[in-house]
């Protein structure tokens, strides 16, 4: 149940983007910079891994959709799909999907704040939340793992126990 008791339909968050990528956004190698595609998808509380599985080519439109796929309590989870299309030969490419995680904060404690609930209306909105659930599900996971590994980590080491690693403590 949404802890404010509301739910919104999907299709209210969904978002289209397009914009032309001119030569101001080419990196050395010719291609848009992966930099300009990610300032595009804004800026969030928490990225999922970005794989970028084609590249964008300068004068091609680049369109990304998006819309909230899971919420919890003040967190909610969007999926931004992008694709590339050269408008002259008409072939459209999926550049990369990635998961953006955002958390409500109440303008004046700036502190976590209750969000609607999402009412599912397709098999693919349920798709959709059933992943973003199982996303949040790995990622807190990952983060206990992490902290648990951090607790175990000896600081008090010398060269002899870094050896075979890539890197030497300096002298003093």
């Amino acid at each position: 149940m949404s802890k404010s008791g509301e739910f919104r339909p999907v299709s209210e968050s969904q978002i289209v983007l397009k914009e032309l990528m001119v030569p101001s956004y080419e990196n050395f190698g010719g291609k848009v910079h992966g930099g300009v595609v990610l300032s595009l998808m804004d800026k969030t509380a928490s990225v999922d891994k970005v794989d970028f599985l084609n590249p964008v080519e300068v004068g091609e439109i680049l369109t990304l959709y998006s819309s909230v796929n899971y919420t919890g309590k003040s967190s909610m989870e969007i999926g931004i799909r992008v694709e590339s299309e050269n408008f002259q030969t008409g072939v459209i490419r999926h550049t990369n999907t990635s998961y953006f995680t955002m958390v409500a904060l109440n303008r004046d404690t700036k502190s976590p704040e209750a969000i609607p609930g999402l009412l599912l209306e397709s098999d693919e909105e349920i798709r959709r939340f059933l992943e973003g659930r199982l996303r949040r599900k790995v990622r807190k996971l990952q983060r206990h793992e992490l902290e648990q590994a951090r607790s175990e980590i000896d600081y008090d080491i010398d060269e002899r126990s870094l050896e075979g690693e890539s890197c030497k403590i300096a002298a003093g």
